[in-house]
């Protein structure tokens, strides 16, 4: 018995002069062409590619919400499979003899880097403190939002969203980039992660659109996060300097307005791109040190001064619920609730009412006290009890909207963002086995997540728990909500150096992030090579800031709150095939790791002495 060798001659066809010299013109342009044509669309046409992209996105949302519960809950538990399986778990991703590249303590150390990023600066308080108001069970009814009740489920969201089903997302990329890159010399390139299934396709058209994929799914994710952080930046600005006209004074708290935020994206861009052509050993070597630092100083600020037994307490308790949720939290997916499921479960007297009961019924953003005063004409003059039960009828339309909003929108997010940190664990980790890459990567860099947000988060709950911010962190913007708990917990000369410093943090956070996803767009353009031409670089970063500063602009047309709101459906959509690319990639890993145990084994027992 034999089993033929794998395919590994992947061959990106590279330009051998000219502008798009050492880089595939197929994907270049047609990456490009997407782009520039998704930015036209929303400069052009900024309030038709809001509404489009909005409605395009909850039509995606109704069909393919379950789609994306369900494999994400797979990719976990498929990573959990293959490190446990002594076949699959020992497997070297590198040469027989092959060492690591890195130290234990650097590798852990730069997984810890991996795990602090802008997005956890914004939401480190935000998420704890929005989920503590809005989960499912507070959805459900069991319990009332912003109490000590709501704590436990806010926690166990949390930790789901950011915690081991968010970088599983990450190491299903990045094992597979690494594995085929380490152990049969492939390109550090999408295509290669295919190969087993596709064989010499990858060389085509199918290839190229393969690797687009990855590079739209990155432009999005990294401008998602990139939006976040220039909010917040800009945030950060008003709370130092006072300055209104960054601001948007019509709410009910200030919130950055689309001068600032454009203002804003203009300078981190501006360093991010100066950063990319210093090049990754000067540019993100340097920032990356920085930050390391000052994420060190402002979580020994709340460990200090803000609620660290309250956090710890949290921690150890919300760890706990959320291991013995893992299962329902994988695969726990809701649907849309058809008008018709809703007429069923409605009361006798509600029934004829059902239209008119169904729209507040089913919002999950909503509550029941608001339910009852939307209603009008007859409907409003049903009883108590009726009306809490056509409530409850409204539960599983709740749930989806809720899950679709929340949950679906970090996998969509994570998704986007996985070639960026996927192929960034796949650099450091030559040498190591198949089990340290999963737990290394999927474990740590998730307690890490876990400590910030019960620290910086539990901090700020605390505060609103025991009355001492008065409601002031809740009502607050998402980006403005860590600068707030900061005003409730220091004063004078600290409150303003602290602030000062969380700026600083935050525009290096978002430099780095920006130079990072550059470079990682332009390796997989050049088919793995991660020598590019500063050229690339800045086109790049100019195509990434216009993609974010149109979208921007065109999620306030329409008397749009909220600027993020079409890039937040643009990164959505364009996660969706890359999702697809993904679950073969777990076919195509699974497919190889037990082709190459049945190839050392015949192997083993060819060379074995005869008896």
């Amino acid at each position: 018995m034999s089993i033929k060798p794998p395919f590994t001659e992947v061959e990106v066809n590279r330009a051998a002069s000219g502008f798009y010299e050492g880089h595939s013109v197929e994907i270049a342009l047609l990456s490009k062409a997407i782009l520039v044509g998704l930015v036209l669309w929303a400069l052009v046409w900024p309030a038709s590619a809001n509404g489009v992209l909005g409605s395009l996105n909850w039509q995606l949302l109704e069909s393919f919400n379950t789609f994306y519960i369900i494999i994400v809950g797979f990719f976990a538990f498929f990573l959990v499979v293959l490190a446990a399986l002594p076949q699959t778990g020992k497997r070297i991703m590198g040469r027989p003899g092959e060492g690591t590249e890195f130290s234990n303590f650097s590798w852990f150390s730069m997984m810890f880097g991996a795990g602090l990023g802008v997005g956890l600066m914004v939401f480190a308080t935000a998420e704890p403190l929005g989920l503590w108001g809005s989960n499912p069970v507070v959805v459900a009814g069991d319990v009332a939002g912003n109490t000590e009740e709501a704590l436990q489920s806010a926690y166990r969201y949390t930790f789901a969203h950011y915690g081991f089903h968010a970088w599983a997302i990450y190491v299903v990329t990045g094992l597979s980039l690494a594995y085929y890159a380490y152990t049969r010399d492939m390109p550090l390139t999408i295509r290669s992660a295919l190969t087993p299934l596709f064989g010499s396709l990858m060389n085509g058209p199918l290839g190229h659109v393969v690797d687009v994929l990855g590079v739209v799914a990155t432009i999005l994710g990294v401008s998602v996060t990139i939006g976040f952080g220039v909010s917040q930046f800009i945030d950060g600005m008003y709370a130092i300097t006072g300055m209104t006209w960054m601001m948007d004074m019509s709410g009910e708290a200030p919130a950055p307005g689309t001068v600032g935020l454009i203002a804003g994206l203009l300078v981190i861009m501006g360093l991010s791109i100066v950063s990319a052509v210093s090049g990754v050993g000067k540019g993100v070597k340097y920032l990356s040190n920085l930050n390391l630092v000052l994420s060190l100083i402002l979580l020994f600020v709340f460990v200090v001064f803000g609620s660290f037994l309250f956090a710890m307490t949290t921690y150890a308790t919300a760890l706990v619920d959320y291991l013995l949720h893992f299962v329902s939290l994988s695969f726990g997916a809701y649907g849309p609730q058809a008008a018709g499921e809703f007429a069923a479960a409605l009361p006798n007297e509600a029934a004829p009412f059902a239209d008119a009961l169904r729209g507040g019924a089913t919002n999950a953003w909503g509550s029941f006290s608001a339910f009852k005063s939307g209603l009008e004409g007859d409907a409003a003059g049903l009883s108590e009890s009726v009306l809490q039960a056509a409530y409850a009828a409204g539960e599983p339309g709740r749930q989806f909207g809720w899950q679709a909003g929340w949950t679906t929108f970090y996998w969509a997010w994570w998704i986007a963002f996985s070639p960026f940190v996927g192929l960034f664990l796949a650099r450091i980790s030559r040498g190591r086995t198949v089990r340290e890459f999963i737990v290394g990567c999927m474990f740590a860099p998730a307690m890490v997540c876990f400590a910030w947000m019960t620290i910086l988060g539990g901090t700020a709950i605390d505060l609103e728990l025991t009355g001492g911010a008065e409601g002031t962190i809740i009502a607050a913007s998402n980006t403005a909500k860590l600068f707030v708990t900061l005003g409730e917990m220091l004063s004078g000369g600290l409150l303003s150096a602290i602030t000062v410093m969380c700026v600083v943090l935050i525009m290096t956070f978002l430099v780095t992030s920006a130079d990072s996803g550059i470079l990682v767009m332009n390796t997989i353009m050049s088919g793995g090579d991660q020598e590019v031409g500063n050229k690339h670089k800045v086109v790049w970063g100019v195509i990434l800031t216009a993609v974010i500063g149109t979208l921007l602009i065109a999620g306030k047309t329409n008397g749009g709150a909220d600027p993020m709101e079409a890039l937040k459906s643009a990164m959505i959509i364009g996660a969706l095939p890359f999702t697809v690319v993904m679950g073969l990639m777990c076919v195509s890993l699974g497919k190889a790791l037990f082709r190459d145990g049945q190839r050392d084994k015949l192997s083993d027992a060819a060379t074995a002495p005869g008896e």
